[in-house]
């Protein structure tokens, strides 16, 4: 899965991006308060997608 895609994902879910790193980008959950790390790779496997979705306590993206 593309990466703009998974951060796409986030955002609709009501997830909002907290910092931003050399290598990975840190998005919180604000009704879940949870927090999970998003890789900077252009692709991103799905079962690392559905690992970041599963931390943010939000459905897994189709």
């Amino acid at each position: 899965m593309k990466r703009r895609e998974l951060v796409r994902h986030l955002a609709e879910q009501g997830c909002e991006l907290l910092s931003e790193g050399s290598r990975h980008s840190v998005f919180h959950n604000p009704k879940e308060q949870t927090t999970s790390t998003v890789p900077r790779y252009r692709e991103i496997d799905d079962f690392l997608a559905r690992k970041i979705c599963r931390d943010l306590r939000i459905p897994p993206p189709e």
